[in-house]
């Protein structure tokens, strides 16, 4: 049975210490350049007062942290290894009979709790904290939704040209008729309205105009409609979602709001879209993992004779963390695109770490 010890204590303390450390100065380099400078213009410009410059730097750490957890618990375990090798104290714990897996256990432990952490920061604290600052609140979104019946035939275009969480504005619906001219769709009219009411079971255009055109593509009359009513049934909230989150960063979602955006884009064909999403939905489980596999690493890298070079696990060890964030956008647009599937680029950096794990074990010897 696992029995925590005295040498358990110890390295868990050099750890924490060591991780802590380098969290504070991941934070302070990367909220520094700009962040910083953003707070105190507004500042000084009295666009802010110093309570709330102070609100949007507390807003923005979470932000930071989901991305500084991994990194911290690579470099403290990988600076706490260094230490222990250089003054000799790993070579007596391996000559006093302990395996290297016996003593990384407590480094493991420690990464396990950093890991839950991690998932709860982008699960909770980073979707409310970029709420609360109100980014993304007011921006104008455009729409074009193209409705089809049970043969996936166009029956009608919806275009929403200014949409924002306070109403949904300037709206053309362009109804398809059954002919077809060379492939090509033709309408039987065109609706105008200058804004629509979201209601329990449909979208209500209160003031419309309808143009009404003849097959030969000219519109024969113009009729005011009253109540006019689009989208019935559950599609009117599924479009209607898709509107409020289809500019959203993925930081703005809980992992349950992930997965139920997702399943409507898939519900409504969105392909493109739901790949994307769905590789986000993966990611929000597996990026947690990576503090369990940089612990290992950074212990590992950590590791070497009391005389040999030290450069070369920190520069491997900054690498990884470099090749990690730069080529994530990469395999979103490779899901997105249906290059890859989506659990496969979500995943693919999980399985270069652990294969590397295996590498690096192998060739320290140990």
């Amino acid at each position: 049975m696992f029995r925590i010890s005295i040498f358990d204590k110890f390295i868990f303390k050099q750890v924490l210490k060591a991780t802590l450390v380098c969290l504070l100065l991941f934070i302070i380099v990367w909220i520094a350049p700009e962040t910083l400078v953003k707070i105190i213009k507004k500042i000084f410009t009295h666009v802010w007062t110093i309570t709330e410059g102070f609100k949007y730097l507390v807003y923005e750490l979470p932000k930071v942290l989901g991305k500084a957890i991994p990194v911290g618990i690579l470099l403290g375990s990988l600076f706490t290894f260094d230490k222990l090798s250089k003054d000799s104290e790993l070579s007596i714990l391996r000559g006093i009979g302990l395996s290297f897996n016996r003593i990384m256990a407590p480094v493991l432990v420690f990464s396990l709790f950093l890991s839950f952490l991690c998932f709860y920061v982008s699960d909770k604290m980073i979707p409310y904290a970029s709420k609360a600052t109100g980014e993304g609140a007011n921006f104008n979104k455009h729409f074009v939704y193209i409705q089809k019946d049970e043969e996936q035939v166009p029956t009608r275009g919806i275009i929403i040209s200014n949409f924002m969480t306070s109403g949904i504005k300037n709206l053309i619906i362009l109804n398809f008729s059954n002919e077809k001219y060379d492939d090509a769709m033709t309408f039987k009219s065109i609706i105008f309205a200058p804004y629509a009411l979201l209601k329990d079971n449909h979208w209500l255009l209160p003031e419309a105009k309808e143009y009404k055109i003849n097959k030969g593509g000219v519109y024969t009359d113009i009729e005011d409609i009253k109540d006019y009513k689009i989208l019935e049934g559950k599609l009117a909230n599924d479009v209607y979602m898709m509107i409020l989150n289809s500019t959203k960063k993925e930081r703005f979602f809980t992992t349950k709001e992930l997965k139920e955006y997702k399943d409507i884009l898939k519900e409504q064909d969105f392909t493109d879209e739901y790949n994307f999403i769905l590789t986000k939905y993966y990611q929000r489980f597996l990026h947690p993992v990576t503090c369990i596999l940089f612990a290992a690493i950074g212990c590992l890298l950590g590791f070497s004779p009391p005389r040999s070079q030290r450069l070369i696990g920190f520069t491997v060890a900054v690498g990884m963390i470099f090749a990690y964030y730069i080529t994530l956008p990469f395999f979103d647009l490779m899901a997105q695109k249906g290059a890859m599937p989506p659990f496969l680029a979500a995943a693919f950096p999980i399985i270069a770490f652990t294969i590397s794990i295996f590498m690096i074990k192998k060739v320290k010897d140990l």
